[in-house]
């Protein structure tokens, strides 16, 4: 970063700036590793279930079908892609407190919820497509 203002107050400002961005970009792998964790538990045991019967047990969500339950997941991911550009585009806040107290709370925001919204979004797709009667 370049300030072309001359002025010592901005560089405040150019720091508050970069902490925001790092915060932004750290919020949004967070959600992106859990949102995979969470896809993951609906994909996997639908792909492999006809090989291996055992994996059933994983189907936690309860999904109908494999076909349903893929669907499902990449219907998901298409949505939350689009969900997520507001935030990505506006950026996470920054409020000046301690790094353990801003952790804390993003990891509860951010991987608690990227583990909690995608099951209950795939779950609510996969209600929605097996009765339509799409998989």
């Amino acid at each position: 970063m370049v300030d072309l203002d001359s002025d010592p107050t901005k560089l405040i400002e150019i720091v508050g700036i970069g902490k925001q961005l790092l915060m932004t970009r750290g919020s949004l792998t967070t959600f992106s590793i859990a949102n995979d964790v969470a896809k993951y538990f609906a994909i996997v045991p639908a792909m492999f279930v006809a090989l291996y019967p055992g994996l059933d047990a994983l189907n936690i969500m309860g999904l109908k079908t494999p076909e349903s339950a893929i669907m499902s997941a990449i219907i998901f991911n298409a949505l939350i892609i689009i969900a997520l550009l507001p935030l990505a585009l506006k950026g996470v806040t920054y409020k000046a407190i301690g790094a353990d107290a801003l952790l804390r709370r993003n990891l509860l925001i951010y991987g608690l919820g990227g583990l909690v919204v995608p099951f209950i979004g795939i779950k609510l797709i996969d209600v929605i497509i097996t009765s339509v009667g799409l998989a």
